[in-house]
């Protein structure tokens, strides 16, 4: 058939009808080729007439009107609360790698832990045409409508998998570390409360702390209330801190974030890390090991627990049941910004 029997009206999308009429060929046929379908009575030839008419028209399938056939459209919808440097882009870009590998597309959406955003973004992106969903850092209150694994979620609910970090191992790490190197007054940053890691972080935090005999002041500890992805998130509490108290020698940091604007802090108080106070971060961003001074902090396995979580829901979305909860281990990356306390005389 000459390429002028059918065109696309006034350059109009071409459909998979159209597509066949062109081919002289049934849809389902041209269907079988471009989703690779196992069909063996279909000729060579033919597979690569479907082919090459497809890529001169650019034909696209329309992912929602699969959807709602019940056919794969091998996409994914991933919820964050925000894009930045930290925690979130590194869980992400695990993900990313994982379902590119496997050839599938991706929508993510932030939702800046409005409650109203993580209830709804859900059923629009099931509504798109996705057949799972990856959540990270956001706290859920119902299952979503679609296959669903959540990286830091802390709640268990129906049919969702969760993936969380070995906290209680975190802290000890943290707090063994200092208590190793003399620390007993010690400054703490407790995390936002619409942060998921936030209160199981906490808990850990002080069941160790008791452990070790370390006593966890109310006068030295920073309550984080700002949604920020920068060092000011930390920056003014710890400025607030020695306003009130400068007889602390180490102060362990919500997440590196935190961590690199309570070093600043510190530095324009005319204080030395860690000569004078020594700064334990957490999470293992890429920044920690290039600021200056780099930072000793909990490395959080953040590409692997994405990549974890995408090859988790893969596996549900194709019907494989998987465990409600997987624990991943933390890592003490000793740098410089924690060293022996320092005997120093400082008021109050």
């Amino acid at each position: 058939m000459p390429d002028s029997a059918v065109k696309p009206d006034g350059g109009r999308p071409v459909s998979l009808k159209m597509l066949a009429e062109y081919l002289d060929l049934s849809p389902a046929t041209v269907s079988f080729v471009l989703n690779n379908a196992p069909n063996r009575s279909i000729p060579q030839v033919t597979r690569e007439r479907v082919k090459a008419a497809a890529k001169k028209f650019g034909y696209r399938p329309n992912l929602i009107a699969r959807s709602l056939q019940g056919k794969d459209t091998r996409t994914v919808g991933i919820l964050l609360p925000e894009f930045g440097e930290g925690y979130h882009a590194q869980v992400l870009a695990g993900a990313g790698e994982v379902l590119m590998k496997e050839g599938y597309f991706f929508f993510t959406a932030h939702h800046r832990h409005r409650k109203d955003l993580v209830a709804e973004y859900p059923r629009l992106l099931q509504a798109r045409g996705v057949e799972g969903i990856l959540v990270i850092d956001t706290h859920l209150e119902e299952p979503p409508p679609a296959p669903t694994v959540s990286v830091a979620g802390h709640v268990a609910l129906r049919g969702v998998t969760n993936i969380v970090l070995n906290h209680q191992r975190g802290a000890e790490m943290a707090l063994g570390h200092l208590h190793k190197l003399g620390h007993r007054k010690i400054a703490f940053m407790r995390g936002q409360d619409f942060s998921s890691d936030s209160s199981a972080r906490w808990r850990a935090t002080l069941a160790v702390a008791r452990a070790l005999s370390i006593e966890v002041s109310p006068e030295l500890t920073i309550r984080l209330d700002k949604d920020l992805q920068s060092p000011e998130l930390g920056y003014p509490g710890v400025q607030q801190l020695l306003m009130r108290r400068k007889d602390f020698t180490a102060v362990v940091c919500f997440n590196d974030i935190s961590a690199i604007g309570c070093v600043r802090a510190l530095h324009d108080a005319g204080l030395s890390v860690p000569g004078d106070v020594s700064v334990m971060g957490f999470d293992d961003i890429q920044a920690a090991g290039y600021s200056v001074p780099s930072l000793t902090t909990i490395r959080q396995p953040m590409q692997h627990m994405g990549a974890l979580a995408a090859e988790l829901l893969l596996k549900k979305m194709a019907g494989k049941r998987q465990p409600e909860t997987v624990r991943v281990d933390p890592e003490l990356m000793e740098r410089e910004s924690t060293a022996k306390a320092a005997i120093r005389r400082v008021s109050k």
